[in-house]
């Protein structure tokens, strides 16, 4: 159950990848996609990319928010460059809606350079409602 949940919310963000113009390169419980390669030591869950730009997607959970390890794991992601452009890559973090404010505050402790990189989607709308209606 929980991986399914877990797709959902991959799937929510790979839409906004395309609503953004991106292609979807690699990602988790993918049919077709391969999984991405782990980045550094952390597991991410999507990568797209846009011409000659680059993202990389992350689902965090309540549970990852309120682990001291997140700050590590986003400050190192949002600064990472591409190998020979030395382009800035974007860091599309996807949270539940109910987590957007914590998600926002966890990000006002990174550096200006991760903040400006940081860009936080509010992802598992359309289950929510779903479930509410059951």
């Amino acid at each position: 159950m929980k991986t399914s949940v877990q797709q959902r919310n991959i799937d929510d963000l790979i839409g906004h990848f395309w609503r953004n113009g991106y292609l979807t390169l690699s990602r988790r419980f993918g049919k077709y996609l391969p999984e991405p390669n782990d980045i550094g030591d952390f597991r991410v869950d999507a990568i797209g990319k846009q011409r000659k730009k680059y993202v990389i997607g992350l689902v965090l959970t309540e549970k990852d928010l309120n682990d001291s390890k997140v700050f590590n794991k986003l400050e190192f992601l949002a600064t990472r460059h591409t190998k020979h452009s030395k382009k800035r890559v974007t860091l599309f973090v996807g949270v539940p809606k109910h987590l957007v404010k914590e998600a926002k505050s966890a990000v006002s402790f990174l550096t200006v350079e991760a903040q400006k990189s940081i860009k936080i989607v509010s992802i598992g709308e359309k289950v929510n409602k779903q479930l509410s209606l059951l």
